[in-house]
């Protein structure tokens, strides 16, 4: 690694030694940074070329280094002809402009060590293209190395030199005397150069018709670099000391040939017997042989045969050169269109570019890239054409490797992304977003693609809104997160509210819920669903949209939402949506289909967890029974929620079995009780004991009620009024474990409200707009506990067995022994047998209505435990705060006293 580190600083060291040496001193290097060595050129390749760039204004140009001990071999008269002569050809180059001529953009300077002037940043030399490597760099470049014309760049490369030629010989009056491909440069965008006019001959009459040009006669004893490049010369220039505009047109012949051949001219010459070298070549042009043709494309075979023709007048001349249907190629038309480009009206250039994205495809990607890509960029400094200009730019970068589009398009860019006029200049970025963001920095993607996006979410046109919405989640994925989170989602919401376009209102809801997967879980639940409420309008369009991104979050496997969320907020919206009036049928059912799903994920959900909790409460139990120590402290200890639970319910829980365990029953302190008092307790533990080892209740068939029952129906009228707080108390306790199948008796709706004594309505203090089902909520009586009134009308034991009345003395232990208690069995007077009584009307009344259905469960007192409409716990909460009811009479006149109800106050909270 080391020495590959101390080679790789030699040779920098040497290449910045040897361009410091070559131009060291040179007033050049005042103005012009040099940089590396990169080409070579001009007559005999004596040219080093360097790149390099202008100090005061970073434009990149080429320097032309012309270094004299290159020549300190020669007498000191001939290195002064070599000097003269190269300075001749570079002010005659910097005299004369044309686009098919190198452009010179800084005179030459002279210094001792050498000559130098600088030039439009230039590629290579057509030698060194063709494989003429002298005086290159070492290594050798790669890029020249392997550089191949494609024919396309051949063609309009030969089309340019013969219109440069045709410049010189009819604008200017000019004979180049030395064309070869030594004083062909190529530019770096790939155009060829006419360079090298050290022998350049103008004309003695240049405004007479017949023009006359003075030749120099061949002095063989010069050095080369005062002698043009006699494999490239006319016959006539060695043999007649003549020559004229068709001597370049012959040379333009050996050029072609030498473009096709490698870069092999049509004959070697013998320099040192030149003019026999040129007898034999001139009887060789005669009859020239086909197989010294025969690479050259069989389109423009014959004319360079007539170029090569010994008879000058034969030859074309250059203007028809330009016009030979070789040059009519597609792609060499394209090329010569872009460089008149500044000849062309607007109209002109915007039909032309409009067709430019079918020939694109055609051209080589250098040429594309180098060639057409900068004539393309010069016009984005016309807003009107950028419109037509920026697709074809756009369907370059796609051709382009991340690095090109960095270092040649997206400097080019910058500035168009900020233009806001003409409107299609938006519309053909958004467009090709996905291209924008895949290759464009991150950095610059921050500061110049995405504010260009958040203008166009902003733009008072609603085509461009509709636009944007409709392409944000092609491209939503490139987006980063905090961009997205912060500054799209805000501003497609935005759109949403503000805009008066249904188009634009039901694009945003679509376009959200598209982007949805792109987002976290608790965002889209904090931000993206309340924001759903939020929207004014209640179009079946903008409705379907909603509900599309409920559903979206709601089966989305990344996202999903919690049960909490969909009992709280997101159902309610969506029945309440529901039942718009805008909605068909087909619209309704796709939000019940969603409603239901939503229905039933929040009930498995919810009952999955209930079922654990049941489970964790019976392993806690089995533990007490198991330990009665620890029982004993547990009675001590402040009770948990689940207690709390079995001590309103009885032991039995919701699956209506006892635990055995008789610890859960508030027990008063013996030690302050009475005798009286004490007899009275032992009596209602051994009643509560018989109770236990009765045999279990189940679903009977309902019977007709009988006198048997009456007392129980006298409680269940007395324990009705209390039970606001009943509920009340169910609905604080957090947790309740879900009922064990075939223990519980479920309820069925009621088919009429539910009266009192006196035949009105019994009121328990809740709200009366929608019902709940109390089915479930099996309730004990072996632990002295709430009684389960449902269970108590039906019969025990099997069918045609006598009812007994149970002794429910055990329930005393509901009151607290702060108070003197009244048994439940002296509540009220028994009820002789066939008395009808309201309270047996409206129980057997409901018993024989359901007769029919055998085996259906009831609820409280033989009434089904749904109680309609009149009793819903849930729908109005601020109820459960409401005021005992006033004392009322029963149905045997005994009012209840409030104590009982403050005892249930008490003991219920």
């Amino acid at each position: 690694m080391e020495s590959m580190l101390n080679k790789l600083k030699s040779t920098v060291t040497k290449v910045t030694a040897d361009v410091t040496s070559a131009v060291m001193g040179n007033p050049v290097t005042r103005e012009f940074e040099v940089g590396r060595h990169i080409a070579s050129g001009g007559p005999g390749l004596c040219w080093r070329i360097y790149n390099g760039t202008k100090k005061s204004t970073k434009q990149e140009v080429a320097v032309f280094v012309f270094d004299k001990k290159m020549v300190d071999k020669y007498q000191k008269f001939e290195k002064d002809q070599i000097v003269d002569s190269l300075k001749k050809g570079v002010q005659q180059l910097t005299r004369l402009r044309h686009p098919r001529l190198l452009t010179v953009q800084h005179p030459l300077e002279e210094s001792r060590d050498c000559l130098a002037f600088c030039t439009e940043p230039v590629f290579a030399s057509l030698s060194n293209v063709l494989g003429q490597w002298e005086n290159l760099p070492s290594p050798m470049p790669n890029d020249i190395k392997e550089y191949k014309l494609y024919d396309v760049e051949t063609k309009y490369g030969l089309l340019q030199i013969s219109e440069g030629l045709s410049f010189l010989h009819s604008g200017v009056k000019m004979v180049h005397g030395n064309l070869c491909p030594e004083n062909i440069i190529l530019n770096k965008s790939g155009a060829w150069k006419i360079m090298g006019f050290d022998f350049s001959i103008s004309s003695t009459n240049p405004s007479d018709a017949e023009l006359k040009y003075t030749c120099k006669e061949w002095e063989p004893n010069l050095p080369p670099l005062c002698l043009p490049n006699p494999e490239y010369l006319a016959p006539e220039y060695i043999l007649s000391v003549s020559c004229d505009s068709a001597s370049d047109m012959y040379s333009l012949g050996v050029v072609m040939h030498a473009v096709f051949n490698e870069g092999k001219p049509v004959f070697k010459v013998n320099k040192h017997d030149i003019f026999k070298s040129f007898s034999r070549q001139l009887d060789q042009l005669s009859s020239i042989s086909p197989a010294v043709l025969n690479k050259i494309p069989e389109e423009v075979r014959e004319h360079v045969k007539m170029l090569l023709s010994v008879t000058p007048n034969v030859r074309p001349d250059a203007d028809q050169m330009t016009k030979i249907p070789f040059f009519d190629d597609v792609g060499a038309v394209t090329l010569q269109y872009f460089d008149s480009l500044f000849q062309r009206d607007n109209l002109q250039k915007s039909q032309f570019y409009k067709g430019l994205p079918k020939v694109l495809p055609k051209l080589p990607k250098r040429v594309v890239v180098y060639r057409i890509l900068p004539a393309l960029t010069s016009e984005f400094v016309n807003p009107d054409m950028v419109p037509f200009v920026l697709p074809n730019v756009l369907l370059i970068a796609e051709e382009c490797t991340k690095e090109e589009y960095i270092r040649l398009i997206m400097p080019e860019l910058t500035p168009v992304f900020k233009q806001q006029e003409p409107v299609q200049i938006l519309l053909i970025f958004l467009q090709k977003m996905d291209l924008l963001l895949t290759k464009t920095p991150s950095e610059d993607i921050k500061n110049s693609v995405l504010p260009m996006v958040y203008r166009a979410l902003e733009a008072p046109s609603v085509q461009i809104q509709e636009l944007c919405l409709n392409i944000i989640p092609t491209f939503a994925n490139l987006i980063d997160y905090p961009s997205m989170k912060n500054s799209l989602i805000p501003r497609i919401k935005s759109a949403c509210l503000q805009t008066s376009s249904l188009a634009v209102r039901v694009n945003s809801l679509v376009c959200l819920g598209k982007i949805l997967e792109y987002l976290d879980k608790w965002y889209v639940i904090d931000e993206i669903l309340p924001f759903l409420q939020q929207i004014p309008s209640r179009e079946p369009a903008v409705l379907m949209g909603v509900l599309g991104i409920y559903k979206c979050t709601f089966s989305h496997k990344k996202l999903g939402i919690p049960k909490e969320h969909l009992a709280t907020k997101s159902l309610p919206h969506l029945v309440s949506l529901s039942i718009d009036n805008n909605l068909n049928l087909n619209q309704f059912n796709s939000f019940m289909v969603v409603i239901r799903d939503m229905l039933s994920r929040m009930e498995n959900e919810h009952k999955t967890k209930l079922e654990q909790l049941h489970i964790m409460q019976e392993q806690q139990r089995s533990i007490n029974i198991s330990n009665p120590g620890n029982q004993s402290e547990q009675t001590k200890s402040p009770p948990s929620s689940g207690n709390q639970i079995d001590d309103i319910f009885g032991s039995t829980g919701v699956n209506g079995k006892e635990n055995g365990s008789a610890a859960t029953a508030p027990q008063p302190n013996r030690m302050s009780l009475t005798l009286e008092e004490k007899q009275r307790l032992a009596k209602e533990q051994e009643q509560a004991a018989k109770l236990r080892n009765q045999q279990p209740l189940a679903p009977q068939s309902i019977q007709p009620a009988n006198t048997n029952n009456t007392k129980t129906k006298d409680l269940t009228s007395s324990l009705l009024n209390s039970m606001t707080s009943l509920n009340s108390l169910s609905l604080a306790n957090t947790a309740r474990p879900a009922p064990a199948q075939g223990t519980t008796i479920p309820a069925f709706p009621s088919s009429g409200p539910m009266a009192g004594s006196m035949g009105a309505p019994v009121s328990n203090g809740f709200n009366p707009p929608m019902g709940f089902q109390t089915g479930g909520m099996g309730i004990g009586m072996g632990m002295g506990i709430t009684p389960n009134f449902g269970a108590l009308t039906q019969n025990q034991g099997p069918v045609g067995q006598t009812n007994k009345a149970p002794n429910l003395s055990a329930l005393d232990s509901l009151f607290t022994p702060s108070q003197p208690k009244v048994t439940l069995n002296q509540m009220g007077p028994k009820a002789t047998p066939g008395t009808n009584t309201p309270w047996l009307n409206q129980f057997g009344s409901a018993q024989n209505a359901q007769t029919p259905m055998q085996g259906a469960p009831v609820g409280m007192g033989g009434v089904p435990s749904g109680f309609g409409m009149q009793a819903n716990p849930f729908f109005s909460p601020q109820n459960f705060s409401q005021p005992a009811a006033a004392p009322s009479l029963n149905q045997s006149g005994i009012k209840h006293s409030s104590s009982v109800n403050n005892d249930l106050k008490d003991l219920f909270g």
